[in-house]
């Protein structure tokens, strides 16, 4: 089932999400559903807080199209090592569409989560893997990417949405 990408704005983007206990059928369904949104929508990455769910849970495809899906979905996720060597990389938003910016992160990361079948996974990750999982993972401690970049590319993007929220809200 497709759910509604919620938008910058909303306070559920703010929160810190809650720790699943298990993974049990809802949970199941929660990921299925953030994998075909995530896709109809055309991106590579979206964390339960952007459709306005407030658990700790994330789905990231970074496959190339030809490829086919191969969704990595994680319950949980903590980081358990990072590199050092950082990665600057435009990213955007599926809650603050149409607006990229360059952030810094690690090129590479390890991750321990529970998986789809509720088995304690670790996984090793580095480049456009690496940057979206720990995008995702930011929604889940109420991180947008907007708050790691400087004020003024932060700020131009904040006023283009809020001008495009007010003409979205004004009368045809």
């Amino acid at each position: 089932m497709l759910l509604d990408i919620v938008k910058y704005g909303d306070p559920v983007l703010r929160q810190k999400g809650e720790r699943v206990g298990e993974i049990m059928p809802e949970i199941t369904q929660l990921i299925d559903d953030m994998v075909e949104t995530m896709h109809e929508a055309h991106g590579i990455g979206l964390a339960a807080p952007q459709v306005g769910d407030k658990r700790r849970v994330i789905v990231v495809d970074v496959v190339d199209e030809d490829a086919g899906p191969d969704p990595v979905q994680m319950a949980n996720p903590e980081l358990l090592w990072v590199s050092d060597e950082m990665l600057n990389q435009e990213e955007g938003c599926l809650s603050l569409p149409e607006h990229y910016a360059e952030v810094e992160r690690h090129n590479a990361i390890r991750v321990r989560y529970l998986d789809y079948q509720g088995e304690i996974r670790e996984r090793e990750v580095a480049g456009v893997l690496a940057t979206c999982i720990q995008h995702e993972m930011d929604h889940l401690d109420g991180i947008l990417f907007v708050d790691l970049i400087s004020s003024l590319k932060r700020n131009m993007i904040l006023r283009k949405l809020s001008k495009a929220k007010k003409m979205a809200a004004a009368p045809a």
